[in-house]
């Protein structure tokens, strides 16, 4: 189930996270990590998808400490995509939060 939830929320993860700014994807890895585990290999293949669909862009910015580093930026697409994910989230979790408090009706 963890593996499940974490796919679930990783887009929104990222989402929300370039909303505060543009990030490289090894410092996206490291953002999340701080809150869940997760690797390189999980976060690329969904840069790609992001990309794909528009909700990311992303450009070459060189650097003095080593290649030149691929950062991402959130489009108006993906900013309309964060807030409908994160109100979704936040209606979720509270639904959960209240059953597994004994507080909702079943």
């Amino acid at each position: 189930m963890k593996s499940q939830l974490k796919r679930g929320t990783l887009e929104l993860c990222v989402l929300s996270l370039l909303w505060r700014g543009d990030c490289y994807g090894y410092e996206l890895v490291n953002k999340i990590s701080d809150v869940m585990q997760i690797t390189e290999g999980t976060i690329y293949p969904l840069l790609k998808r992001l990309k794909d669909n528009r909700t990311i862009d992303s450009y070459i910015v060189e650097s003095q400490e080593g290649p030149p580093r691929k950062y991402y930026t959130i489009t108006d697409l993906g900013r309309t995509l964060k807030e409908e994910q994160e109100e979704e989230w936040y209606s979720f979790s509270e639904a959960i939060n209240k059953l597994l408090k004994g507080d909702g009706t079943v």
